[in-house]
């Protein structure tokens, strides 16, 4: 068997980065490919091309093997090449294999006149169930005139991680997903996670079509436990003595449910959940089926994001001041992709309110999606605004469990985090806010 010690990583973004510095920190040489030159740049300058916590670190680490081109031609002769372009949503809830191709086919053709046979093709990005085979493996063999399996192998390989925490997840993963076009291709991939991860996960080997299937499958499971949580939460709010801290708690404790993802909260969000979760219902009507639990599980999630502006919307007025605090999907990130607050703050907004907006990470600078609103330079500066008339945390950075708010405000807390048991006691910081759950 040959082993992998040279790769191409394509995509320099949120993820692409991260394995390329990775990769190289743990003795790989490494070659990042983007189309973005500001990003070659940084990378080869030992600088992050992306916000995450710990590849900064990781770039330096790992720099004397790791350098960045926007030239295809200079991978042509790597082991191994990793795809993580974006995938964007189509109407139908599949994902568009555009970008995908766009990356791959060049790397297929330079490969082909290098003459380099035995090359891996590793897709990372979310693909369709079927697209690998009837896509990807049929535009690559076009591409390089040869037979994958034989002159080249292809694998399906897509991460689990969340974003604020992706270097620790792509080194000590639960499971290492692959799905191989042959067992031989299968087996090389094995062999680099074996040497590149730093604790010892289960290495699933399957099919490409089950692997596409697993991957989306994964979130979609997640998801349903998050809505889970939140229809229980809406039904215990309406409950009169019942408290879904407590509740939760208990369920948790069986460990036939366990605890992980069963936390009182809002909405889930991000560029990952809510897509992974439609793709299942997509490839459930695909096959002439349907997929009633994933199709419920999105309608708790939008029914938990509208019972939130409903529960706001009767303690206001148009022309009352909101304030939000926490605009990123979750803590450690600065992306609004679906998130809770960016949801809640532009239908506010709408409805005439005067809405101030706070995160720890996302900014007008890197989410765009802000500069609608006023943003708070720090969530102290919110005592300066003596008329805010309701607080909502959204996103349960740690810190706002400590921070003063105006006296009078209500506090929207779905989260139980300004409580010294998390099951009901005022905050100590805040003796006249009023506190709902």
């Amino acid at each position: 068997m040959q082993s992998l010690n040279s790769i191409v990583v394509f995509g320099l973004g949120k993820l692409g980065s991260c394995i390329a510095a990775t990769l190289a920190a743990r003795g790989f040489n490494v070659l990042g490919v983007d189309i973005d030159p500001e990003k070659v740049r940084r990378l080869n300058a030992g600088e992050p091309p992306v916000e995450e916590p710990l590849l900064a670190e990781t770039i330096r680490e790992g720099r004397n093997r790791l350098r960045a081109t926007t030239d295809v031609r200079e991978a042509s002769s790597a082991d191994a090449s990793f795809y993580i372009p974006p995938s964007p949503s189509l109407l139908d809830g599949s994902f568009s294999n555009e970008f995908l191709l766009r990356a791959m086919q060049p790397m297929a053709k330079a490969v082909r006149a290098a003459g380099k046979t035995g090359h891996l093709f590793v897709v990372n990005s979310t693909t369709t169930p079927g697209a690998m085979k009837n896509v990807i493996q049929t535009a690559l063999e076009h591409a390089t005139g040869w037979t994958c399996g034989r002159e080249f192998g292809l694998c399906y390989n897509p991460e689990f991680i969340a974003l604020g925490s992706v270097i620790r997840g792509l080194l000590e993963p639960d499971m290492v997903l692959i799905g191989e076009s042959d067992a031989a291709s299968g087996e090389r991939l094995a062999d680099l996670y074996q040497r590149y991860n730093t604790n010892r996960p289960h290495i699933a080997r399957m099919s490409l079509p089950s692997a596409e299937l697993t991957k989306i499958s994964v979130n979609s499971f997640v998801t349903m436990k998050i809505s889970f949580t939140n229809q229980l939460r809406l039904i215990a709010g309406a409950l009169p003595g019942a408290n879904i801290h407590d509740i939760l708690a208990a369920i948790g404790s069986d460990t036939r449910i366990g605890h992980k993802f069963l936390r009182a909260g809002l909405s889930y969000g991000g560029p990952c959940f809510p897509r992974d979760n439609r793709l299942v219902i997509h490839t459930a009507r695909q096959c002439g089926l349907s997929a009633p639990l994933a199709e419920a599980t999105d309608r708790v999630n939008e029914a938990t994001k509208h019972s939130l502006l409903e529960q706001i919307s009767s303690l206001i007025r148009s022309g009352d001041t909101v304030t939000v605090l926490g605009m990123a999907y979750r803590p450690n990130t600065y992306i609004v992709e679906e998130s809770a607050g960016l949801h809640l703050a532009q239908n506010l907004k709408r409805r005439g309110c005067k809405v101030l907006v706070h995160d720890y990470q996302a900014k007008p600078g890197n989410s765009p999606s802000l500069i609608e609103f006023e943003n708070l330079d720090t969530p102290e500066a919110l005592l300066q605004h003596p008329n805010v008339k309701v607080v909502v945390i959204c996103c349960p950075w740690p810190q706002y469990s400590r921070i003063p708010l105006p006296p009078d405000a209500t506090v929207i807390d779905p989260w139980g985090m300004r409580r010294e048991d998390g099951f009901g006691v005022k905050s100590p910081m805040t003796p006249s806010v009023r506190l709902v759950g």
